[in-house]
């Protein structure tokens, strides 16, 4: 963080040696303007989506801030970047105290470097000119609108994904560099700021109506993310009870209308002496096992399965088309990567050892026409799992014993 803030404080001294234009400072003003209307208009917008956001946080200020890499000089962009930053931090950051003021340093410090990119490639390609002259000239000048947007993207992606790599490790690179929703939300924020450049070439103030484009795509950021919120446990970020029975009641009607030899599958799965965890090491050692257990599970699974927390220790997995043979062999992949799983206690010890135990429902071979029935199958195996030993994997028959019920489940006695 320190080396990324060391070269963008060089990076804007160097800027000093651009001259500034006498037109400029109106295009710097309305850029400064609109950009605070923006975060003032959507301050609350954005706290909520800062609350219900794990993830790196696609802020929507490169709006302005590559609008101001196309038209302005290296002086003024840099300028706009603190001034939008150090707004944006009194409107929201400062009321965050899990985010400190230095994390902000740093992200201006990254935005700075993005933006001076993306200039110079307006600068390099003759766009920075043409536009500040009102004469954009076609095909050359958008591959230069499109090399500054994709130069801005890469460095500040770049950067982003290093501290995460560097610090929250996560499962892959992918991870870090975002999700395709999230790439996508910085491309159309980007082509945003392309606009807003093309408008004030024209005229400064035709740059005002953006802002209600971006007031705009902001609350439908924020709508999405609450309907993300609402299908995800917030303690694994795995999908929550209520989404995974839904998905699995869809998954097992569109499999019932296949023709026959469809299959899908059921785990039910859980953590083996999980209480034993919680009395030794505390409750939020506890959920840290959860999260890592979690981690472990969707490892194990095939893309397209779905995994689910369905509270306490227990979870959840959806694996449509399986064949019993690979259900089972996926049950033992998850267990091995279980196996692996340690977690620091904070305390210096670690919570090592940690097993699971599986029961499989797979129709039509389980005679269960509900996700209820299935469920029940699979809890029936895993009583079965937990009653010869536990970390082992148990298949359902053709029918379940008892019926099943949430209340019944959620009171088994020591297991």
């Amino acid at each position: 963080m320190l080396s990324v803030e060391l070269v963008a404080v060089l990076a804007t001294a160097a800027t000093t040696a651009w001259p500034v234009p006498a037109g400029s400072w109106t295009t710097f003003a309305v850029l400064v303007a609109c950009a605070a209307l923006h975060l003032h208009s959507s301050r609350w917008i954005e706290r909520v989506r800062r609350d219900h956001s794990h993830l790196p946080h696609v802020d929507l200020c490169s709006i302005w801030l590559v609008a101001g890499a196309l038209v302005l000089p290296p002086t003024l962009a840099v300028a706009l970047v603190v001034l939008v930053y150090a707004h944006r931090w009194w409107v929201v950051g400062r009321w965050d105290a899990s985010r400190p003021p230095h994390r902000c340093v740093f992200t201006t410090s990254m935005m700075v470097l993005a933006t001076l990119a993306a200039g110079a490639v307006a600068g390099a390609t003759g766009l920075r000119d043409h536009l500040q002259h009102g004469r954009p000239t076609g095909a050359l000048d958008l591959a230069g609108l499109v090399g500054a947007g994709a130069a801005h993207w890469l460095v500040n992606t770049a950067l982003v994904a290093a501290v995460i790599l560097l610090t929250v490790r996560p499962r892959s690179v992918k991870d870090a560099v975002g999700s395709g929703a999230d790439n996508l939300l910085e491309a159309g924020q980007l082509a945003m700021g392309g606009f807003v450049a093309l408008a004030v070439a024209l005229w400064p103030g035709f740059a005002l109506p953006m802002v209600v484009a971006a007031v705009a795509l902001h609350r439908t950021v924020l709508i999405h993310q609450l309907e993300l919120a609402a299908r995800t446990d917030a303690k694994t970020g795995l999908l929550n009870a209520e989404a995974w029975h839904l998905q699995a009641k869809l998954e097992l009607q569109r499999t019932r209308q296949q023709p026959p030899g469809a299959r899908v599958g059921l785990f039910m799965i859980d953590v083996d002496h999980f209480k034993d965890i919680n009395d030794t090491h505390g409750h939020q050692t506890g959920d840290l096992v959860l999260r890592r257990i979690a981690v472990a599970l969707e490892c194990a699974v095939r893309r397209g399965d779905a995994v689910g927390r369905f509270g306490g220790e227990e979870f959840a997995v959806l694996l449509p088309g399986v064949e019993p043979d690979e259900a089972v062999a996926i049950a033992e992949r998850m267990r091995s990567e279980v196996h692996r799983v340690l977690v620091d206690d904070g305390e210096g010890g670690v919570v090592a050892g940690l097993t699971v135990s599986i029961g499989i429902a797979v129709w039509p071979e389980v005679a269960e026409d509900t996700v209820e029935g299935l469920l029940a199958a699979a809890d029936s195996a895993l009583y079965e799992a937990k009653r010869l030993g536990r970390d082992q994997v148990q298949t359902a028959g053709g029918r379940r014993r008892s019926p099943w019920t949430p209340a019944a489940r959620s009171e088994r006695p020591g297991v």
